[in-house]
């Protein structure tokens, strides 16, 4: 199929393209700055459209540019950003009324459980509000899937685990730490992304999950076995979310207003409703990944590298945000970037200029 991702810069985006390209569609990936795609190793295998999901215009031309398109994937969040609720729901309704006139065949849009109790989240009621502008009258068939937080190196959601974990010598755990949750490893949740292209996934919303129910307090200490980092957890049940939300924002490198608003949503229940996507999708080889092995995975990540040359999905890429990989793995990109990077490219001149191939032998 040709296929064209909205979000193809970001965490999820970078990878999905990886495996659409993997299992032979056409992809088409849209930036609102084209020059940013250049960096993905993937690149040379997509072709790219200019779009900014904001401006109608800019929808409509970027729909235009890429042709006869079967599915569009939404991956577009302005969570974090000022006013990102409704500048959300803009994008999704420009993306949904040119989607429709371009006769675009099907929109598959990953966002979040919604809760059916109690008020939700700014976070999660922008997410809702998202899905229900995608779905038009008229328009493209919708898939909507729903997941909580996606376990990966890389993804902002296990970060704020991974530095809560490794910068706090002492957790505080508020009583809403224990609110259950129904986490999913970037691999699965990349396989249902892939499969909801097809009609074999009617339209409709479908909750995606791995095998377990969890916690929040329960993927910290996932996280700290498999660091090997022991630390104590010091139950103050009197925190308030937002009060929480703000403080998350000063201790971890995490963009302060995006670790603020995911902080909140962790007030409410984050379980499927229902796991009908099984019944159309089969598992992936070998079964859904449990919790203890997709952080497992995502903590052993080496150096990062290309995201379409990462051993394992679960690895950091060279595109994830340059805050990701906890404090030492920053230390080391860092030291790769200011150093290693231009004495191999002096080296490397060398070389070509003077044929000293054992001296480049040694980087």
């Amino acid at each position: 199929m040709r296929i064209l991702v909205l979000g193809a810069t970001g965490y999820i985006g970078a990878r999905l393209v990886t495996k659409l390209l993997a299992d032979g569609h056409d992809v088409v990936a849209a930036s609102r700055n084209p020059n940013r795609l250049r960096q993905f190793g993937w690149f040379a295998d997509v072709s790219t459209v200019e779009l900014d999901a904001m401006d109608i215009d800019s929808v409509r031309a970027g729909l235009s540019a890429a042709g006869p398109l079967d599915v569009v994937y939404y991956l577009v969040h302005a969570i974090g950003q000022k006013n990102f609720r409704r500048d959300d729901e803009v994008a999704a309704q420009n993306v949904a009324r040119a989607a429709r006139d371009h006769q675009v065949g099907r929109i598959v849009y990953l966002g979040g459980f919604v809760p059916h109790d109690g008020e939700l989240s700014e976070h999660l009621e922008s997410r809702s509000e998202v899905g229900r502008a995608l779905d038009t009258d008229g328009g493209p068939e919708l898939v909507w899937l729903r997941a909580a937080v996606v376990i990966g190196a890389g993804s902002t959601s296990f970060e704020m685990v991974r530095y809560m974990s490794d910068r706090l010598a002492v957790i505080p755990l508020p009583s809403w730490i224990d609110n259950p949750m129904d986490p999913i490893s970037v691999r699965d949740a990349i396989h249902y992304l892939a499969a909801a292209a097809f009609e074999t996934v009617p339209p409709g919303y479908y909750d995606i999950a791995g095998t377990e129910t969890s916690s929040y307090s329960s993927l910290l200490f996932a996280y700290l076995r498999a660091s090997r980092s022991p630390r104590i957890g010091v139950v103050l049940p009197g925190i308030d979310v937002r009060l929480a939300g703000f403080l998350s924002g000063l201790v971890v490198p995490i963009p302060s207003g995006l670790a603020s608003d995911l902080v909140r949503s962790l007030d409410h229940p984050m379980t499927a409703s229902e796991n009908t996507i099984r019944d159309h999708v089969p598992d992936p080889p070998g079964g859904l990944l449990t919790i203890r092995e997709a952080v497992r995975r995502s903590v052993d990540s080496p150096m990062p590298k290309p995201v379409d040359e990462l051993a394992d999905i679960h690895h950091l890429a060279d595109t994830d945000p340059s805050w990701a990989g906890g404090d030492l793995m920053r230390v080391k990109r860092g030291v790769r970037n200011r150093v290693v990077k231009p004495v191999r490219s002096v080296v490397g001149a060398a070389v070509a200029t003077t044929g000293l191939y054992k001296l480049w032998g040694i980087f």
